[in-house]
């Protein structure tokens, strides 16, 4: 091979050479261009990632003292809650003293002598019917009696004859019999008599002066208030037969009948404590206590019915009143309390208060609540005894917050 060629071959081996370096040099500075902008990537996420929230993710409010001076403040007491169900339902008639007052027989009525809403002692006449039972009663009784006096005589006359030697044994002891078969029927005739409600002294009044009297009174078997009434001179009674001529309550006690909700039909126990409202006596309150319940859930409700009797000395109450009851179901639980005015609803469905440890600064707490009363409610979780919250003006902070105007 020629000087010449041997210098061309070098020529290119150097040539090649000094490629190689410039594309490794080349490569080289670009690596680390890259390397240096992903050092500056990372550095620009680390300035804009925010901060994270704290492990407790409480949100606070802070306010000014001219702020922190319009709401009350105060400790997280305990307060016992009482156990309570609360439905509604009507008034009724207690119809354990609820009387329908028909006549044992069948008449013309003459005189009905008390109205509507008027009061009726126990014994005190109702009305007074024509009764063909009873004259027939009279009638029998008079007979029987006619019968006894002339089997009197006849056994007073044979045994005189008899010790004179004009008349038999056995005539005197048959009219012996007479005598007392006329005894009993006479006796039977005054029962009958006495059956139509007659005294003694009447019935002695009829055989004295031989005459029968048809009018049967209708006493009222009970004390109360006339609370219908169906009966008019002229009228046909019947025995049984409706309309009742009148109706006479005891209204000292009535009932209040509630549909309860079936989940708390095991709730209620017989004698447990009512509390009655009407809307006719808004800040009266009626007591008394269950006394039935019923035996069955209402397949198409789904309600079981709760019978209370309720006492009215005062005789407020009327049939058909709508009332709602509250019921002690249980012993008091003793729970920790917030005022009413201290807790929020917030737009989620939760409540919250907001508890603080200066007066300035004030932090939201999410807290379960259950009942309601006397103007507090119960806080079941959420909170720690004594912990001092807001009382008055806990609607405030939360709006406060949810405008962005936070601490």
């Amino acid at each position: 091979m020629s000087a010449f060629g041997r210098l061309s071959k070098s020529r290119a081996i150097w040539l090649a050479v000094i490629v190689a370096g410039g594309v490794v040099l080349f490569w080289g500075r670009g690596f680390i261009g890259l390397a240096d902008g992903q050092s500056g990537s990372k550095e620009r996420v680390a300035a804009i990632e925010p901060v994270k929230p704290a492990a407790s993710d409480e949100q606070s409010v802070d306010l000014t003292a001219k702020q922190a001076a319009s709401i009350k403040i105060g400790p997280v007491p305990s307060r016992d809650f009482a156990l309570l169900k609360t439905a509604v339902g009507t008034i009724d008639f207690n119809e354990n003293l609820l009387v329908q007052v028909f006549s044992q027989y069948q008449g013309k009525i003459l005189k009905a002598f008390y109205n509507i809403g008027e009061e009726v002692k126990a014994g005190e006449v109702l009305f007074t019917i024509d009764s063909p039972d009873l004259l027939q009663a009279e009638s029998t009784l008079l007979a029987a009696a006619g019968v006894l006096e002339l089997q009197k005589k006849t056994l007073a006359r044979l045994t005189n004859l008899m010790k004179s030697g004009g008349s038999a044994q056995k005539d005197v002891d048959q009219s012996t019999s007479d005598q007392q078969t006329a005894e009993g029927n006479f006796k039977a005739a005054k029962d009958a008599v006495r059956i139509f409600g007659k005294s003694d002294a009447e019935i002695e009044q009829i055989l004295n002066d031989r005459r029968v009297d048809s009018t049967l009174v209708v006493p009222s078997p009970i004390g109360g208030r006339v609370v219908a009434r169906n009966a008019a001179p002229g009228f046909l009674t019947q025995p049984g037969a409706a309309p009742a001529p009148f109706t006479v309550a005891d209204l000292s006690t009535m009932w209040m009948l509630a549909n309860v909700i079936e989940t708390d039909a095991p709730a209620y126990k017989l004698g447990q404590q009512v509390q009655v409202t009407v809307p006719a006596y808004p800040d009266k309150v009626f007591t008394g206590r269950v006394t039935a319940l019923g035996a069955m859930i209402d397949p198409n409700t789904h309600r079981q019915l709760v019978r209370s009797e309720i006492d009215d000395p005062e005789h407020l109450l009327r049939s058909g009143m709508f009332a709602s009851f509250v019921i002690h179901v249980g012993d008091p639980v003793r729970s920790l309390a917030v005022p009413a005015e201290g807790v929020v609803r917030e737009g989620d469905g939760t409540m919250s208060v907001w508890a603080t440890k200066d007066s300035r600064h004030f932090v939201k707490r999410t807290v379960k609540t259950g009942m309601q009363q006397d103007g507090w409610t119960q806080i079941l979780t959420g909170l720690m005894p004594d912990e001092t919250v807001v009382t008055d003006g806990a609607v405030f902070l939360s709006n406060k917050l949810l405008l962005g105007d936070a601490g």
